[in-house]
């Protein structure tokens, strides 16, 4: 923001907070601030800003006021799957708002909104929480929505998928060469959200994507992904980063790091998994206690705080795991190479020890940053069987050793 920007937010947000003000459009704000030419133009740049950040409200005949003087409330809505919902709102220390199904307006589930507090609504009807309607959406979510193709006798419609959106979507056009050429009757589609302006008419949209026929082979797959939008590839600048992590540890990675590569550690997994971040060794003592291992890969001594990596990661949250198929927090560079505890290679970890008495109390705890070099990489059957059988070699005493601890915490 400009220094000029900023003195014109300094004044619209004193003019608002005068004990006498009266809820004014903006071109009565510029000219009470005696505001004229360019200067009107940033007053309507930082009107727009101050709304879309929830400082200030727009209510009827778009008239500007501070949303405490209003009731209003600005914040993140969240819709049950029967059609009410809860407004969290981004004052801190602020109660969730109850919003009943008819109030919800046209707001979708994670929308961005404005709401006005009902004060002749009973307090604690919800919980003592009070009540609220959308009166504005300030941003969306997301604007498409996946659902099945279907055609009444004069227009084409979208069924969603997702229960807390109970409208059907009018297709634009009324025709079948205006779908999609490859859109079919019964198929899975993409549709992007048009003009919604009434909660009592059903919304117009357009066929964006077309997945394929609802009950074909990891078509249903695919409308998950879609329709809670999960990232799909990553960005190319996240990509190039991951390419330029080496693969050998250098001595520089480990310094004040605890050396366990002498350690007989192992990972335990299902059969199909291609990621290893925990690996475990657990040793018992001539007193007849056991020191337990675990250990984490350390994706943090990879991903620079603020990096593309980062970023990306952070957007994701986490790694989505399908029937059919893993959606990655991070590049296959990293999640299945260099932080994966794959066996034979040394990888960097956090790990924590903990020291068990003979009855299985924990004692002591500690915690390091270390390197490990994985013995074995088991499967879930493998370890059953190796349990099941009389041991013959190291990872098979080792593996009872640890069933032993085990063994104690389900007394």
């Amino acid at each position: 923001m400009t220094a000029n920007g900023g003195k014109i937010r300094e004044q619209v947000l004193a003019l608002l907070a005068r004990k006498d003000y009266r809820p004014l459009t903006r071109t009565d704000i510029a000219r009470e601030l005696g505001l004229t030419g360019p200067q009107r133009n940033a007053v309507r740049k930082t009107l727009r800003e101050l709304e879309r950040a929830g400082v200030i409200a727009r209510i009827r005949k778009d008239r500007y006021v501070l949303p405490a003087e209003a009731d209003l409330v600005t914040g993140k809505l969240s819709i049950h799957q029967v059609g009410y919902g809860f407004l969290a709102s981004e004052t801190p220390g602020q109660p969730d708002i109850f919003i009943a199904a008819e109030n919800t307006g046209t707001a979708m589930n994670g929308d961005r909104v404005v709401v006005r507090i009902s004060r002749d609504a009973p307090y604690d009807r919800i919980k003592g929480r009070r009540e609220g309607r959308v009166i504005r959406i300030l941003e969306r979510a997301h604007d498409t929505i996946v659902g099945t193709l279907q055609r009444s006798r004069n227009f084409y419609y979208v069924v969603p998928d997702d229960p807390r959106f109970v409208h059907d979507i009018y297709v634009r056009g009324d025709t079948d060469k205006d779908l999609p050429t490859r859109a079919s009757l019964g198929d899975k589609v993409v549709v992007r959200l048009e003009a919604w302006e009434s909660r009592h008419v059903n919304p117009e949209g357009e066929i964006i994507e077309v997945l394929g026929p609802a009950t074909a082979p990891g078509i249903d797959m695919l409308s998950i992904i879609r329709k809670f939008h999960l990232p799909a590839d990553f960005p190319k600048d996240v990509l190039d980063q991951a390419e330029r992590i080496p693969d050998k540890i250098s001595p520089r990675q480990l310094e004040g790091r605890e050396d366990l590569r002498k350690e007989f550690i192992v990972t335990i997994d299902p059969d199909d998994a291609r990621d290893f971040d925990d690996a475990i060794h657990v040793e018992k003592l001539a007193n007849g206690g056991w020191n337990l291992g675990v250990h984490i890969a350390d994706v943090a001594a990879y991903v620079e705080p603020g990096s593309a990596l980062d970023r990306e990661a952070r957007r994701r949250g986490n790694s989505v795991y399908l029937p059919d198929r893993v959606i990655p927090m991070l590049p296959e560079r990293l999640s299945n190479g260099v932080c994966s505890l794959n066996p034979e290679v040394d990888r960097l970890t956090h790990s924590a020890f903990i020291h068990f008495d003979k009855h299985g109390v924990a004692r002591s705890a500690r915690f390091a940053r270390s390197v490990i070099r994985s013995a074995h990489r088991l499967t879930y059957k493998q370890a059953y069987a190796i349990l099941n059988s009389a041991p013959r070699d190291q990872l098979d005493e080792r593996l009872h050793t640890a069933w032993e601890l085990a063994s104690l915490f389900q007394k």
